[in-house]
């Protein structure tokens, strides 16, 4: 399981002119707030505990606003080298922060797509890149066949193909290999693996910008806030992801249901938040601690990242006014069929209410659901990635996307 993230920040960003004079790109406004806040929201929303942020032409900034920051559960640090290196001589530099295999993206651009659903590193010392399809001559090009990236082009050679779209999964061992001075990850090293049959390539079509140039600046400042805005669907936990026992807190007694595991990807991959809401009145009753949801919650997660899905959020209620004394035992807005869970997403997330719906297995889920505002569905067993695709389909065809 990839736990780290690395964000390439330290572009000069000369085609942005006057805009970098006293700014690094990536720190730029884009329809508000500084270009790289959205990729942390990504890389944290999509389980990365830990982002490495590397910078240089006013790494002082990047490190400032983030180094040791907590960013929705991940621990940013910020590394600045000490001379311009290219991205491959950074990474060179960063070499003894990096873990053996990690997510790797530029911090310039924007590429809408479930992180966790890149391939595995198959071969040794080898890189898994995500591909784009775009009209236009701006970028080089790949050619790419049957899952392997063959070769790279510049535009002005007019090869056919997908773009690097400048997110990727990476092993250790391709940095143990780049040599000193200043290299390019993608004019030295990629090419050279290329020719080596070590870059596995996959297609997306998620919305992709890359703010190097000034349209496409000017652009990201309407599109980007709106494309982050994105659908949800809520899951009640017990009885829906996992099989019911009774006050469930261990990992070794987890249950998945038929389908839950494919039912969480299929949601990441059609671009949607996920979101579990589940009642925890073992911890007011004194069976376990909040401690032990936290923990079986990550587990969840990582055994979820395993099969390219992931949880955005995990939120629970541990009260319950008929718990044992103390502060747990008390009745709370949280508490389903209270709506507070759901409240507390929809005003800390950018989701687009009209387009999400929630699964649940017992009316106080559905309760909850019309207390916020939101569909429900009621399931009753069975195939829950079935139960899903059918929700999905429906409720696309039913809802404009967002704009």
């Amino acid at each position: 399981m990839l736990n780290q993230a690395v964000f390439l920040v330290g572009g000069l960003g000369t085609r942005l002119k006057d805009r970098t004079r006293d700014t690094p790109k990536p720190l730029l406004d884009v329809g508000g707030r500084p270009f790289l806040d959205y990729l942390l929201d990504e890389a944290a929303r999509h389980g990365f505990t830990e982002i490495l942020l590397l910078a240089g032409h006013f790494g002082q900034q990047v490190q400032e606003r983030y180094d040791g920051r907590d960013w929705r559960g991940a621990r940013i640090q910020v590394l600045c080298e000490p001379e311009p290196l290219g991205t491959g001589g950074a990474l060179r530099f960063a070499l003894p922060h990096l873990a053996e295999q990690f997510l790797l993206a530029n911090g310039d651009s924007f590429f809408d797509i479930n992180l966790r659903s890149l391939p595995p590193i198959l071969p040794e010392g080898g890189v898994a890149m995500a591909l784009r399809n775009v009209a236009g001559d701006r970028y080089g090009r790949v050619k790419f066949q049957d899952g392997q990236v063959l070769s790279f082009h510049a535009p002005e050679e007019g090869v056919e193909g997908p773009i690097n779209g400048g997110v990727y999964a990476l092993s250790r061992k391709v940095v143990e290999a780049i040599g000193g001075g200043k290299v390019s990850l993608e004019g030295d090293i990629f090419p050279q693996l290329a020719a080596q049959g070590l870059i596995r390539g996959q297609q997306f079509d998620g919305y992709f910008i890359d703010i190097g140039v000034p349209l496409d600046f000017e652009r990201a400042q309407v599109e980007l806030p709106r494309r982050v805005r994105r659908p949800a669907v809520f899951f009640d936990r017990d009885g829906v992801l996992n099989r019911d026992i009774g006050y469930l807190h261990r990992p070794g007694d987890v249950e998945w249901l038929e389908g839950a595991k494919t039912a969480v990807r299929l949601c990441n991959d059609a671009g949607y938040f996920v979101f579990v809401v589940t009642n925890q009145a073992g911890v007011a009753r004194g069976y376990y601690g909040e401690e032990d949801v936290h923990k079986l919650h990550a587990w969840m997660n990582a055994e979820l990242a395993r099969h390219g899905a992931h949880v955005d959020a995990f939120e629970y209620c541990p009260h319950h006014p008929d718990g044992v004394d103390g502060p747990y035992r008390r009745p709370c807005r949280r508490r389903k069929p209270e709506p507070g869970m759901l409240l507390d997403l929809l005003s800390s997330w950018p989701v687009d209410k009209n387009a999400s719906f929630l699964i649940g297995n017992m009316q106080s889920d559905l309760d909850a659901a019309a207390g916020a505002g939101l569909k429900a569905h009621l399931y009753q067993g069975g195939d829950l990635a079935g139960f899903v695709a059918a929700r999905l389909i429906s409720t696309q065809a039913t809802t404009k996307p967002v704009a």
